[in-house]
């Protein structure tokens, strides 16, 4: 074994030992060790095969106890098959949301006709009833080439982790220019499914999605927001392959932005990660803040229209009812960049983003007695001071951007006057002192 080798090795081992002996995962060494075959080491029929079917069906039939094994082929199918046109982007996001939303298979009435019904494929409520399982140098042959990889990780017998790994003295930006985007080339099916893409050298650790350039891998320093941060592999396995904290991740805090023709894969970073979950622990504590949720600081450049999807997406899905984000900014270019933002990144569902606009106070007023998933407008809209407050059924979120700016006058006070049992939260990159309308704490970064 080579000196070079034998360092790449004790990168590996490291990790292992971190996701076996701290994160709970079952780990295994493939290389020269595996057996091939539906009796063998992990079922695989060929070195071809990334689905690990095993534990996929055993999974199925543990999640949904109603499923046949009619469906549990059909399911198996829906999930492996593609279009032999669609794009690698386009085939990962197809089976992202079968992943997250579950997968249809047919199920037949008592009057002889079929409906769908989703098969669960992962238990988000539960994390410890699924199978995590990572495999150390698994082989994987493409149609012309074959590889080995450093480690794959399996939810469910899904492949949804990507590790490559260099040794200590090699930059981190190796692990993407030599390997991973060697590996895009030769065996891409191997990131139909994938979800989390790291690259590491032991001491330095970076983390991205399918289709980002090196320049958007980032960093994951902290594993709580007073940590000092450390870029270190074992601070970003504990970070994100924590098992709660993967499929928090892998269920709330990825987006596909269609922005401008284009689809890029959204990861939350470090920052949004923690600062979301701070702002949805704030969400469960309302009653008790008077609303007050609370200052999402940013600095400039750091994603904070994406916090702010992510915040909503997570509420909606995690929280009980159907509460209304108002989504506030104080100039029009901004507004229709924040809304455009939800719309691309799918969460005004197939609706148009001007559908949720109010263009004026008296149409703001008019929406905010319904109850819109969304409405998106100026704090200026607050322009009706006469009119009676709203005590509605559901909640009302205000998500303010800018919140040095748009928290403070007579409209602020106009919105709190008319709102008075709504939940406020202000995202800016310009710290705030002191507001009593919305502070509680600042956190994010």
């Amino acid at each position: 074994m080579s000196y070079e080798y034998s360092e790449n090795t004790l990168v590996q081992e490291s990790a292992g030992h971190l996701l076996q002996d701290e994160l709970g995962w079952e780990v295994a060494y493939a290389y020269n060790t595996e057996v091939l075959g539906a009796n063998g080491t992990f079922g695989r029929k060929s070195y071809r095969e990334i689905l690990l079917t095993r534990y996929f069906r055993a999974a199925l039939k543990k999640l949904n106890p109603w499923i046949t094994s009619a469906q549990t082929d059909e399911a198996q199918k829906k999930l492996e098959s593609r279009l032999s046109t669609a794009s690698l982007m386009q085939i990962n996001e197809e089976k992202y949301f079968l992943i997250r939303d579950g997968i249809p298979v047919t199920v037949k009435k008592a009057n002889g006709q079929t409906d769908t019904r989703a098969a669960a494929v992962i238990d988000f409520k539960h994390p410890q009833e699924n199978h995590f399982l990572a495999i150390k140098e698994l082989k994987i042959y493409g149609d012309l080439y074959r590889r080995r990889t450093d480690i794959v990780g399996f939810v469910n017998g899904i492949p949804l982790l990507f590790v490559e790994l260099k040794k200590n003295s090699v930059d981190v930006q190796n692990a993407y220019t030599d390997n991973y985007t060697d590996y895009l080339d030769t065996i891409p099916h191997l990131f139909y499914y994938n979800a989390f893409l790291m690259l590491s050298n032991g001491v330095e650790a970076k983390v991205g999605t399918l289709g980002s350039k090196y320049e958007f891998f980032h960093e994951w320093k902290r594993l709580k927001e007073s940590d000092e941060g450390d870029v270190a592999l074992e601070t970003m396995l504990r970070g994100i392959c924590r098992k709660e904290n993967f499929l928090d991740l892998f269920e709330n805090f990825i987006l596909f932005d269609h922005s401008g023709g284009h689809t890029a894969k959204i990861l939350a970073r470090n920052h949004q990660y923690l600062g979301v979950n701070e702002a949805v622990k704030a969400y469960e504590a309302r009653k008790l803040k008077d609303g007050k949720l609370g200052v999402f600081w940013h600095t400039q450049g750091s994603g904070k229209s994406y916090s702010m999807v992510f915040l909503a997406q997570k509420i909606r899905r995690k929280q009980e009812g159907s509460p209304t984000f108002v989504v506030l900014t104080d100039r029009e270019e901004l507004n229709k960049q924040i809304s455009d933002t939800f719309e691309n990144c799918g969460l005004l569902g197939t609706a148009k983003a001007k559908k949720f606009v109010a263009p004026s106070g008296k149409k703001l007023i008019d929406m905010l007695k319904g109850n819109p998933s969304f409405i998106f407008t100026l704090i200026q809209k607050f322009n009706k001071p006469d009119t009676p407050p709203i005590y509605p059924d559901h909640d009302i979120v205000i998500m303010s951007d800018e919140a040095h700016r748009s928290q403070n006058g007579i409209f602020a006070d106009n919105m709190m006057a008319l709102l008075p049992t709504a939940s406020r939260i202000g995202f800016t990159g310009t710290p705030l002192l002191s507001n009593d309308n919305i502070t509680q704490r600042t956190f994010g970064g």
